[in-house]
């Protein structure tokens, strides 16, 4: 698992070449930072049920579920205010916002068990309901949550293999299953990989194969490049659905890919601007 902090470095030299995203960066530098060395503090484990597991996987379930997550709420009160208070500080905008979610978990309105299992369960409807109820914009609300259950996924995710999973064939996380939220294209041959958006966990995926509706129509599915670097866009014309991936034999190998991602929000504006929308 690379470091946050290593994160964090990656951030601040792709920076200087692309000063147009600094909010973003700073944002999401600071949140690398704060989580860097509290990766243990987020109150949120993991007790995955481990009878029946070949038979799990050729049936396509992911390791864990809301019944796997035990969650302390003190100790994840605790994490979760010190990170409104860092995304606060990196923020221009929102900052009312902000102080809505940390008011009302101070004062207890958020229940944060079935919280993180809607975000586990990508249960948005849970999420909606507990926003209006406190006066929160659900995205805020989700993009908070969804960060602890970030911090706490990946140590977790990074004790696996994919020989953990060997015969998976889905599109979505093994480990959480979470969409594929990058690719990569590795090895002499360009073997392609997906990594989860959630819990970082990379495992094979076909060459030719959408990740979101399985379409192998070589006529429907293409990509396209914008610049020299080493990221296309991979689109599927049946479902309009992009995948960005990473050739890392042409270069960035060494950078993260929740990194690559912040850094090639350009062709995430391309994209959409030519009629796809971001895999869910």
């Amino acid at each position: 698992m690379i470091p946050n902090r290593r994160k964090a470095a990656f951030l601040d030299d792709i920076s200087t070449r692309a000063p147009e995203y600094g909010e973003v960066f700073a944002l999401f530098r600071g949140i690398f930072s704060y989580t860097d060395t509290r990766q243990g503090e987020t109150g949120i484990s993991f007790t995955p049920d481990m009878t029946h597991r070949a038979e799990r996987i050729k049936g396509g379930f992911p390791l864990l579920n809301a019944e796997a997550m035990t969650v302390d709420i003190p100790q994840c009160t605790a994490f979760l205010s010190g990170l409104l208070a860092e995304v606060e500080e990196q923020s221009q905008d929102g900052r009312i916002e902000l102080k809505r979610v940390a008011d009302a978990l101070t004062k207890g309105e958020l229940d944060l068990p079935p919280l993180f299992a809607a975000c586990l369960q990508r249960d948005r409807s849970r999420i909606n309901a507990a926003s209006e109820a406190c006066g929160i914009p659900a995205s805020l609300l989700e993009f908070v949550l969804e960060t602890v259950l970030k911090t706490a996924l990946e140590p977790f995710a990074a004790q696996l293999t994919e020989m953990d999973f060997e015969g998976w064939q889905e599109g979505y996380c093994p480990v959480c299953g979470s969409r594929a939220g990058m690719g990569e294209l590795v090895g002499d041959e360009g073997r392609r990989h997906l990594s989860c958006c959630t819990c970082f966990f990379k495992w094979p995926y076909k060459r030719l194969q959408c990740p979101y509706c399985g379409n192998e129509d070589t006529e429907t599915l293409s990509y396209f490049t914008v610049d020299e670097g080493p990221t296309r866009v991979d689109i599927c014309r049946k479902c309009s659905r992009y995948l960005k991936t990473r050739d890392s034999r042409k270069g960035h190998a060494d950078v993260p890919l929740e990194v690559e991602d912040l850094a090639t929000i350009h062709l995430d504006l391309v994209a959409g601007r030519e009629g796809f929308e971001r895999g869910k």
